[in-house]
């Protein structure tokens, strides 16, 4: 069981690597004290890969769990394999680089990156089903997978006894493409776990840049350049923001967290989300989540506003 709030850690990517450069660097006591605050407000897993930095991420997070095992003893570790280029035997034939750059932790969820390889997805789904049989790694699952290959992946796990646990896609109230393009419904009737990446779309949902867009021109790193970042798409969202901003005065919390808070209760169970922090008070604001829950009117007018403004 995972908390509703996983970590993603691609921030401890320490700027290497080409994906690593989208952030700025995080020093080792930053990254031990997000690790530290996410675990003590009860976000029990953490999400990071092997293209982050080049395993660099995933040194940081291990090194950073060794240090409070107190607290990290039952956390749960959630990696990906990078397929582009590659063929399905990689998959099996880089493992043991990816337990080493966990220092040994446990893979208790390993994720094809995403669709493009030079194998097919039922050779990909094939390696995966081995190393659960030999104890490599506890469950598979998929990133960035389509409706269509997502069921065909589902499939291949399950003719070997096994099931997809889940897929990672990009999921927020400025982008809910899934919910029409097949996905979100493949996976409620499959019961695999959608875990939602970029959950306040790249900080625009935290209504930082709405109320002083001079932020974006401050940016490090391609962000800037991104579409809901344009003044038009700002002016789109407003609406938006301005109901996250009334509700969060109402629950005594921030525009954030009632965005994380719908995005993980909207559907059930189904989603999870993956927000990052690359400061203490990002982990702070991500554990607030945790301690309330939207009402269904709340939820439901939330769902309305934001369909004015989300990615078609």
């Amino acid at each position: 069981m995972v908390s509703a709030l996983g970590l993603g850690t691609w921030q401890f990517s320490k700027g290497s690597g080409m994906v690593g450069k989208f952030w700025p660097e995080a020093d080792n006591q930053a990254v031990e004290e997000i690790v530290q605050i996410s675990l003590e407000g009860g976000i029990n897993w953490f999400d990071t890969a092997e293209i982050y930095g080049n395993g660099k991420s995933e040194e940081a997070l291990a090194d950073a769990l060794i240090k409070i095992p107190e607290l990290s003893e039952e956390a749960l570790i959630a990696t990906k394999w990078w397929p582009m280029f590659r063929t399905a035997g990689s998959i099996t034939k880089t493992i043991d680089e990816r337990i080493q750059a966990l220092k040994g932790k446990t893979i208790d969820l390993y994720q094809i990156h995403q669709p493009f390889s030079f194998s097919s997805v039922r050779k990909e789904m094939k390696q995966m089903a081995s190393l659960i049989e030999s104890g490599k790694i506890r469950y598979a699952g998929v990133s960035n997978f389509d409706a269509a290959k997502m069921g065909e992946a589902h499939n291949v796990l399950k003719s070997h006894g096994f099931t997809l646990a889940s897929n990672q896609v990009k999921y927020s109230l400025a982008d809910r493409r899934i919910e029409r393009n097949g996905v979100l419904n493949t996976a409620k009737e499959l019961g695999i776990s959608i875990i939602a990446y970029s959950p306040l779309e790249q900080g625009i949902l935290t209504g930082k840049f709405h109320k002083n867009p001079d932020l974006i021109k401050k940016m490090s790193g391609p962000r800037k350049h991104f579409s809901h970042f344009k003044p038009a798409a700002l002016k789109c969202t407003q609406p938006l923001i301005d109901l996250l901003d009334k509700l969060a005065l109402e629950y005594s919390v921030s525009a954030s967290q009632i965005a994380l808070n719908w995005t993980v209760h909207y559907h059930g169970e189904t989603v999870v989300a993956i927000p990052g922090a690359s400061k203490k008070h990002h982990a702070e604001e991500n554990i607030g989540t945790l301690a309330f829950k939207l009402s269904q009117k709340h939820l439901d007018e939330i769902d309305r506003v934001s369909k004015e403004c989300a990615l078609k």
